[in-house]
């Protein structure tokens, strides 16, 4: 199984349960208040580590963080290279609507936005070749690690998310796997169609492996020699922060063990399912054990 590098945020989770996404002008009450550990990085490691993998961390917190790698490290992650720097732990306010389990999300990044090249560099230099570096877009650098990696022939997945114009300008010959959900396909090619957005992708960048998930419609999967859908397993829907998280997780982490595509798609809509039936981010991610044996 190649070891697995995630370069990512970590966040301190506001979870407000409302009953509607608060309006333009509108003040409502919250019907509850949680605090939960997240970030798309940490949310991703937890699932790789639940997965079965080998998975190192690499990004920074504030002095208010430290329970985020006390989190990563129950969960099996090695926190070597994370810092502890001066200032705010990035954060997250998430509304989660109580009838659908949809949620809204304003992000902080604090020490998610202090990476610089020395650091990256002393981190990169501890892995080599055909090792698998994982990329998110909330923290800064992202390009330049990105560039750094593919030159050590690094095997690099990106979820571009969330999306920035500077994103829009990326030359993405370096990534093999590009996970992204159909309102991010549609910012960086302009199509709508998940076919269409495959298409584009794979015609600039032909030896690409695409993730692109579609909600209630489930996955796409698209490289040069395979295109199959991955419909959902249904559940009841408590809280959808960490889909897309639990599902790159467990999809990147079938793939480090050498599993089929198809294989790998599968696991990860099956962990993605229990991960919604639950509340919170990180914490609703299940372990592999639980996804083989449940009743699905």
């Amino acid at each position: 199984m190649n070891r697995i590098l995630n370069f990512g945020s970590l966040n301190v989770d506001h979870v407000y349960t409302v009953e509607h996404f608060v309006r333009p002008g509108e003040t409502i009450d919250s019907l509850e208040m949680e605090v939960f550990p997240g970030g798309k990085g940490l949310n991703q490691s937890v699932a790789f580590a639940r997965a079965g993998a080998e998975v190192y961390h690499a990004g920074k917190i504030g002095k208010d963080g430290g329970f985020l790698t006390q989190l990563l490290q129950s969960a099996g992650v090695d926190v070597s290279f994370v810092e502890t720097i001066n200032g705010y732990t990035g954060k997250a306010i998430i509304q989660v609507e109580e009838s659908t389990g949809q949620n809204s999300i304003i992000l902080y990044g604090g020490a998610n936005r202090q990476m610089t090249e020395l650091y990256i560099d002393q981190v990169l230099g501890a892995f080599s070749g055909n090792e698998i570096l994982v990329l998110q877009n909330e923290i800064n650098l992202v390009e330049y690690i990105l560039r750094k990696a593919s030159k050590k022939g690094m095997l690099v997945a990106l979820n571009p998310s969330p999306i920035g114009e500077e994103l829009k300008h990326w030359d993405l010959h370096g990534v093999t796997w590009l996970l992204l959900n159909e309102i991010e396909g549609e910012a960086l090619t302009g199509e709508k169609e998940p076919e269409r957005i495959t298409d584009v992708f794979l015609k600039q960048y032909p030896q690409m492996k695409i993730v692109l998930t579609l909600g209630k419609d489930g996955a796409l999967y698209r490289d040069k020699d395979k295109n199959f859908r991955q419909a959902i397993y249904s559940t009841q829907a408590v809280d959808t922060t960490a889909a897309g998280d639990t599902f790159t997780g467990y999809f990147l982490a079938a793939s480090a063990r050498g599993v089929s595509p198809e294989e790998a798609m599968e696991e990860a809509a099956k962990a993605s399912a229990i991960t919604v039936s639950r509340p919170g981010a990180a914490v609703s991610i299940p372990t592999r054990q639980e996804v083989l044996s449940y009743p699905f």
